[in-house]
């Protein structure tokens, strides 16, 4: 059989015109279905192969996504993520991708509804959410799934929506492993310190929570006589208030030496440990942000854990872009990869690798 099967090879072996095999593959109308199962007999025996890249170019129509995330003030999970989208949208240029980021208020259901009924009337042909409440999400994406327009879950994974595809870490046994990391130089201690960003008296995602119930799992296992201090750090105070929060709290709880945030923030608690001198005291956190991986080459984190939040950006439009353009199956669930960065290896990780 020749490399490269062409439409008149498959007209003759199906015994039709080529004009029917071209209606058949491109599924047109006014084909007869005796016509058409000799032409897909044909195919299979053949073992036809379509170009789904040439087949999706032919086309030439255009293709809209949207991206629903939370605002934010320059946090660098979500800029890498944003810049994940916009490099994906880059690579599939020739295809008339366009993928759009709308933003709502994370914590007000009324803003996620506002900007769901946004999306909606755009008519996208797919979508990628950053959810929100379970049952507020569930009212999004039960008209996604009534018009027929596919979706991906990206930072928070919830299965009953049904999604397309989910794209990011196993946050319960991220935060498993992050106490087993965290124990690793913390084996002695009686008592460690969990802080947890907030805003309005809520920790600010999903992921956290579901961190922390890995983090305690491990704990409970393994050193269930260790006691876990917790601490609220609000996500908008300023500079002065966050020294003020933890310089009380180091001030009467002398023995903790080691912490851990499952957030991207370390840096908050790492800077007030350096400008005070408390070298005794040790941070695990989350995310490579620049002003992390400075505390980390400084001393005062120990470990960082990698999220590869470009990648997460990335992905969720290139499955989109593969199903839906190209019309081929995508995997249902992508965890990352978690990755423990330390001084010695900072500099080598690659945000943007895939």
């Amino acid at each position: 059989m020749v490399d490269k099967i062409r439409i008149k090879d498959i007209a003759q072996r199906a015994g039709v015109s080529v004009g029917t095999v071209d209606r058949v593959l491109h599924e047109r109308p006014n084909v007869s279905p005796k016509a058409r199962l000799k032409v897909e007999n044909a195919l299979k025996e053949m073992n036809y192969q379509p170009n789904m890249y040439a087949s999706a170019l032919a086309y030439n129509r255009s293709y809209t996504f949207q991206v629903l995330i939370p605002i934010h003030e320059q946090v660098a999970y979500w800029e890498e993520i944003e810049e994940g989208v916009r490099m994906a949208q880059e690579a599939c240029r020739d295809f008339n991708i366009k993928a759009n980021i709308m933003y709502y208020e994370r914590f007000d259901d009324d803003s996620f509804g506002e900007i769901a009924q946004k999306c909606l009337d755009s008519q996208p042909d797919g979508v990628v959410i950053v959810p929100s409440d379970l049952d507020v999400t569930r009212q999004f994406t039960d008209q996604l799934h009534e018009q027929g327009i596919p979706f991906i879950m990206l930072d928070s994974y919830m299965p009953d929506l049904k999604p397309l595809a989910f794209f990011g870490q196993d946050s319960f046994s991220s935060g498993y492993f992050a106490a087993r990391m965290l124990m690793l130089i913390a084996s002695k201690e009686t008592e460690i310190l969990l802080v947890k960003l907030t805003m309005h008296g809520r920790v600010v995602s999903k992921q956290q929570d579901n961190r922390e119930v890995g983090f305690r799992h491990y704990m409970h296992d393994h050193f269930p006589h260790v006691k876990i201090l917790e601490l609220e750090l609000p996500l908008d105070s300023s500079r002065q208030q966050y020294d003020k929060i933890l310089e009380q709290f180091f001030v009467q709880n002398p023995n903790i030496h080691h912490c851990i945030t499952l957030g991207s923030k370390a840096h908050v608690m790492g800077d007030f440990l350096l400008r005070t001198n408390r070298r005794d005291v040790q941070i695990m956190g989350y995310d490579m942000v620049g002003k992390n991986a400075e505390c980390l080459r400084q001393g005062s984190v120990s470990f960082l854990i990698a999220q590869h939040a470009y990648q997460q950006g990335y992905s969720c439009i290139d499955a989109l872009f593969r199903a839906i353009v190209l019309k081929k199956k995508v995997q249902p669930v992508n965890y990352m990869p978690i990755e423990l960065l330390t001084r010695e290896n900072v500099d080598f990780y690659r945000r943007t690798q895939l």
